[in-house]
């Protein structure tokens, strides 16, 4: 989840208003107070909440949760059994809240998910006077036999917890899915829609529910309805960027991705063509890039559709392509597009050997740590384009002509030119060598013989060294 990269002390101000007096919530054994249809009641954690609020809130009690099993089960390796019992009462109290909260903004929770709630709320009870009972005994060997069947309960628990929250933001994606398949109503579609990304946003795990509940389809709707607005398509590019992200390890959403590729890559690229601001084009452009990654199919169907064409002409616009971001977009989507032998008179053609020449003097103006690490990428992003596309002689000519020779040996002999990143270091390794073999005349003999003629990894020590001799 992205709430752990949060500053601490941020953190805990948000933790705060979840904690709860454990000794309060165990005189009162959990019991949620009777809601009656007061509207000045304001002990309902959640009635302030709209339901992407309420998910938010469900995910952060469940991070805290599993926070406290996971010390809890530190404890336990350490036989603290005080600190166990007290922790296993504040699980148990923090389980019982985040059911009872999560009852309040929920009118439609299946017969499972009760089941599941009644046999987590048992078994953290039993856990809870498991431990007491070990802290009421002082004899090591009871203690040493009872401590496998506290990690046994445990497990259990952390196994109920685990697949109780499973189902419950699965059956909240799924709902919110089908307020976008269901509504007649434009409003209704984009702020289901917007909690969908927010759901995209907590990570892979969340990502993943999306997926395996047909979001894929819902999404492809959106796109190809023109009834939609550009921020509502925006946000649907946003989603599918997030869950088609090359980081995420699962797959089997795949094959729907795969039957509705074509007609999301089309209306992906009208988003493209037609974005009115840079972070519309931006997050159609992720989306791209990201399904890039997929299958060659993808870029086949972008080449049929005179993507590199637009592509190139959105880099020209400063209002559009207006970030390193969205150049890294770019260019990841030239370097899997360049693959195809098709792409080189594309490129050609759009005049791309010259922004990909751009693109090696990519810097960061601010400083930024994200910002310079994208630079690097669009740097290093573009060398293996050039190297790729360099096997076609008119590519390397036109390469050549612009001075690519010059700039892609500052690069691997100047460690500050590419940020002292060594990927960048590889990629332009690859493109001098691939360049050198079409224009040999194009490079010192120095030059030749350390960056060219050694094996690459002898190439790419010397350079390394380099950066070490300035320190």
């Amino acid at each position: 989840m992205h709430l752990i990269q949060v500053d601490s002390v941020q953190r805990w101000m948000e933790d705060l208003k979840l904690m709860t007096d454990c000794e309060c919530m165990c005189i009162l054994q959990s019991k949620p107070i009777s809601i009656e249809k007061d509207e000045q009641n304001e002990l309902i954690l959640s009635s302030q909440y709209s339901t992407c609020d309420s998910l938010q809130l469900l995910l952060k009690r469940a991070w805290i949760i599993s926070t406290e099993l996971t010390r809890i089960a530190q404890k336990l390796e350490k036989n603290r059994w005080q600190r166990v019992h007290s922790m296993t009462v504040r699980v148990n109290c923090h389980v019982r809240s985040m059911i009872n909260e999560y009852s309040t903004f929920t009118r439609s929770s299946s017969e499972e998910t009760h089941q599941l709630e009644k046999l987590l709320v048992e078994k953290c009870s039993e856990f809870t006077a498991f431990t007491e009972r070990c802290l009421q005994t002082e004899d090591e060997e009871i203690l040493k036999s009872m401590k496998s069947c506290v990690n046994e309960t445990l497990t259990t628990v952390a196994q109920y917890f685990g697949q109780l929250i499973e189902l419950v933001l699965t059956q909240e994606a799924q709902s919110l899915l089908r307020q976008i398949e269901l509504s007649g109503s434009l409003y209704v579609t984009e702020l289901a829609l917007s909690g969908l990304f927010s759901l995209a946003q907590e990570g892979t795990h969340l990502c993943r529910i999306i997926a395996k509940v047909d979001g894929i389809l819902c999404l492809a709707d959106i796109l190809t309805d023109t009834s939609h607005s550009e921020a509502t398509h925006a946000e649907a590019a946003a989603v599918i960027a997030q869950i088609t992200s090359p980081h995420l390890t699962f797959t089997q959403h795949l094959s729907s991705f795969l039957e509705n590729m074509e007609e999301i890559v089309t209306a992906l690229v009208k988003l493209c063509q037609e974005a009115s601001s840079g972070e519309v084009f931006l997050l159609a452009s992720a989306a791209l890039a990201n399904i890039t990654f997929f299958d060659t199919m993808a870029c086949e169907i972008l080449l049929q559709l005179n993507a590199v064409k637009i592509l190139l002409a959105a880099c020209s616009d400063k209002h559009i392509v207006d970030t390193s971001y969205s150049r890294d977009q770019v260019v990841t989507i030239l370097a899997n597009m360049s693959v195809l032998d098709q792409c080189a008179s594309e490129i050609i053609q759009g005049n791309g050997v010259q922004l990909l020449m751009e693109m090696l003097f990519e810097k960061s103006s601010s400083g930024n740590p994200a910002e310079a690490a994208a630079c690097e990428r669009v740097q290093q992003k573009s060398a293996v384009t050039l190297a790729r596309l360099s096997r076609d002689p008119e590519v390397a000519d036109a390469a050549v002509k612009l001075s690519c020779i010059p700039r892609l040996i500052k690069l691997c002999r100047s460690p500050t030119e590419r940020n002292n990143s060594d990927s960048v270091l590889v990629a332009c390794l690859a493109a001098l060598r691939r360049l050198a073999v079409m224009s040999p005349d194009g490079l010192e003999d120095s030059d030749f013989q350390q960056l060219v003629k050694p094996r690459l990894v002898d190439s790419f020590l010397l350079c390394t060294n380099m950066e070490e001799s300035f320190v």
